[in-house]
Parts: C-alpha cells; sequence; structure tokens
C-alpha cells in the first residue's frame, strides 16, 4: 500500500473512532510501522490547519482525535444544546479541579477542602466516567481513592495532567 492509501486508511480510523485512538492502536490495526503513523498523522495535522479547516486533529489523551475548531464553538453548541447532561455543576467543576490536582483522594479529603459534602458531585463525575475510583486508602474503613479518568482527558483537551495550568496561574487570574 502506497504512504497516501496509508495517510487516507489512518486518517478514516482516526474520524471513525469515537475515543482518542492511540499509536498502538493503529499499528494494531494496520501493522504499519510507527514512523509511517506518526508521518501520515503529522501531515494531516497540518494539512487540515493549512486549508483552515472547521475540523482538527488533535493530540489528547495519549491518543489523536478529530474535533471541531474552537472557533466554531458557539455554532456546536447550539447543535448540541439539546444535551444537558454534558454540562457540570459548580459543586462538580470544584470536586474535580481538587481531584485533578491532588489526586488520588479520598471524598472526606476533597469534603475538608470544599468545606462541604461531596457526595453528589463525586457520584455525578464518576457516572460521567470523569473520575474513578483508583484504590484504597491505608487507613481505618479503608476509603477508596479517587482520581481523573482519559474521559477527563479527553473532556478538556489534555495530553495528559501535566497539560493542567500551574494552580499558581489560576490564582494570578482570578486576583486580577
Amino acid at each position: 500500500m502506497e504512504f497516501l492509501q496509508q495517510k487516507a486508511l489512518i486518517e478514516s480510523l482516526i474520524f471513525a473512532s469515537s475515543e482518542p485512538l492511540t499509536l498502538k492502536q493503529v499499528l494494531k490495526i494496520t501493522g504499519f510501522k510507527e514512523d509511517v503513523i506518526t508521518s501520515a498523522i503529522n501531515q494531516l495535522i497540518q494539512e487540515y490547519e493549512a486549508r483552515g479547516s472547521g475540523i482538527r486533529i488533535v493530540e489528547v489523551a495519549e491518543g489523536y482525535q478529530m474535533v471541531t475548531h474552537h472557533e466554531f464553538s458557539p455554532w456546536i453548541r447550539q447543535l448540541r444544546k439539546d444535551n444537558h447532561s454534558a454540562r457540570l455543576s459548580q459543586p462538580a467543576l470544584e470536586t474535580l479541579a481538587i481531584i485533578a490536582y491532588k489526586q488520588p483522594l479520598t471524598r472526606l479529603e476533597i469534603d475538608q477542602i470544599r468545606g462541604v459534602n461531596s457526595e453528589g458531585a463525586v457520584k455525578s463525575l464518576v457516572e460521567k466516567r470523569l473520575i474513578k475510583i483508583v484504590g484504597k486508602k491505608e487507613a481505618p474503613g479503608r476509603p477508596f481513592l479517587y482520581g481523573t479518568t482519559q474521559d477527563f482527558l479527553q473532556y478538556f483537551g489534555l495530553k495528559n495532567l501535566m497539560d493542567l495550568p500551574p494552580l499558581n496561574d489560576i490564582f494570578k487570574e482570578d486576583a486580577a
């Protein structure tokens, strides 16, 4: 198979995948060499960018995914305005931020940081698959420890947790 066909196949796989597609997955499906896959993906990213496309291929959650250009998000939101389940409440956002920056931690530790009961927010975030139980703490009662998921990275468009903004940057923005 020539390179243009390989690139087209990789593009099709990324398009058809509802989750970020990793290099390992593409390698397993196609049998192409890793340098061919990365070259094809990099060319596709550049081609979409060069033509000012409304669609992009981005690296997110340790894989690649097609997404709409952020410039068009008001229209995309209008298209999806019936999808209220994707919205996060203020308590859920607070809880998620605490978990993202301090994971792994227990619900009691989350409650202590927030100063209020976080049971509902934790339950909602688990249902949305943005957080999960990552273990049990070596403490009386062996409470669950919570951490973020790949879906969290995907939801916020992050490659990994290192892409989270530093906390001191967030506090500077709040002060301004």
